[in-house]
């Protein structure tokens, strides 16, 4: 056997390697929901990713980081080197299960419990990020909220204010926020989804939140 097949790397069937449906009937959650009783659980790179240092030493404040999108970013991140600060909503379990596997990469790590939708929050999830980690380089907005609904009555406007204060507005006062302590180089990144791109009827002010962002 030659050294290149011995090196190979062994490929897996992707349409073998997670869970697939059907699924088994479980009970739907309180909004926002919480991923430790997702069955199955979701993968979020727990086992699967490796880094290599790209972000080493940098300060990465995350929100919505206890699940997830987010969830997932915080592992990559870690593993990449990256001092992380974890903002979540309400769900306290996630975000601590989050946290203990950022640190698995020897890396620092802070969780900070907090509602977006208030702009002094924002301000002081920044500060306490800068505070707590000496620096900030990377700002992920990636908390979002999002409802269904079968017809637009159904969607209130306590509801589309929620929505738009989660989804638009925090990561304008965060943005606005992190601009003055951003070295140069430093980033900023909004996620958003295909629902700004091409909406669905039945998710329609958090289409229009994900449109407004683009």
């Amino acid at each position: 056997m030659s050294t290149a097949t011995a090196d190979r790397v062994q490929l897996v069937d992707p349409r073998e390697a997670y869970a697939k449906p059907p699924f088994n009937d479980q009970q739907a959650m309180k909004m926002p929901g919480s991923s430790e009783k997702m069955q199955p659980q979701p993968n979020h790179g727990e086992e699967s990713y490796e880094g290599s240092g790209k972000l080493k030493g940098l300060t990465a404040l995350i929100t919505g980081a206890d699940s997830g999108i987010g969830r997932a970013i915080a592992i990559c991140y870690a593993r990449e080197g990256a001092n992380i600060a974890i903002n979540y909503l309400s769900e306290d379990a996630d975000a601590k299960r989050t946290a203990e596997i950022a640190e698995e990469s020897d890396v620092n790590v802070s969780v900070v419990r907090g509602d977006l939708r208030e702009e002094s929050f924002c301000n002081e999830l920044v500060e306490q990020t800068r505070e707590e980690h000496g620096a900030i380089d990377i700002l992920i907005n990636n908390a979002a909220y999002q409802e269904t609904a079968d017809d637009v009555d159904e969607f209130s406007t306590e509801l589309f204010d929620r929505i738009f204060k989660t989804n638009v507005y925090a990561p304008f006062w965060l943005s606005r926020a992190v601009m003055k302590h951003l070295p140069p180089g430093g980033s900023i990144i909004n996620t958003v989804s295909i629902q700004g791109y091409d909406p669905s009827p039945y998710l329609l002010p958090y289409s229009s939140s994900k449109s407004a962002m683009l």
